[in-house]
């Protein structure tokens, strides 16, 4: 599967990573690694370092993940993008609207 998920002991921590292509295809898992937690002030963690690919369809895939968060007082965080991932992530601007760290 390309959508592996950690989870910390408190539940407050939880951490994403796509492996590969990071598209329409990975919709239901990617929901599923994230729709049960509903801890207040969570910090989810999408670790894009292995992903080759990502379509707008994933964009909005992230966009879903952050009304999510926001909805119990959490937070997501792009961790450390591949380059032509980090390319597509600035033309769509969303260091604007999430912190990505490289």
């Amino acid at each position: 599967m390309n959508v592996i998920k950690q989870v910390s002991e408190d539940k407050k921590n939880i951490e994403i990573s796509i492996d590969g292509r990071f598209d329409f295809s990975l919709h239901q898992h990617f929901r599923d690694a994230y729709i049960n937690c509903k801890e207040k002030n969570s910090m989810f963690t999408i670790c894009l370092s292995k992903t080759t690919y990502m379509d707008s369809s994933a964009l909005g895939m992230i966009l879903l993940l952050k009304d999510h968060a926001e909805n119990y007082s959490g937070k997501v965080v792009i961790s450390k993008p591949s380059e032509s991932v980090n390319k597509i992530l600035e033309i769509a601007q969303f260091h604007r609207l999430l912190t990505i760290e490289l």
